[in-house]
């Protein structure tokens, strides 16, 4: 189901830039170092939690809703780097 992998693809370039944009925060600022990690192990641990639901996924038709969460969560990801900033 080529369908599942693009989705879990789509998921982890999300992932992989708000991994890339905390580590570009700590490059010019240290002093927030702590918070970009919790964020970073935040976004990690929604990853592994989503690939067991895309994993789980009966059938295309349960990839809407979790494409809804995927896109919001993104977004949550975004303020969050934001405010760090």
């Amino acid at each position: 189901m080529a369908s599942k992998r693009d989705f879990k693809r789509d998921l982890n370039y999300m992932v992989f830039d708000v991994v890339e944009e905390c580590f570009s925060i700590q490059l010019y600022n240290a002093k927030k170092t702590e918070v970009t990690n919790k964020l970073i192990d935040e976004v990690i641990e929604f990853r592994n939690s989503m690939t067991a639901k895309i994993h789980a996924a009966k059938s295309k038709k349960d990839f809407p809703a979790l494409r809804n969460e995927v896109e919001d969560a993104a977004v949550d990801f975004i303020h969050k780097i934001n405010e760090i900033q």
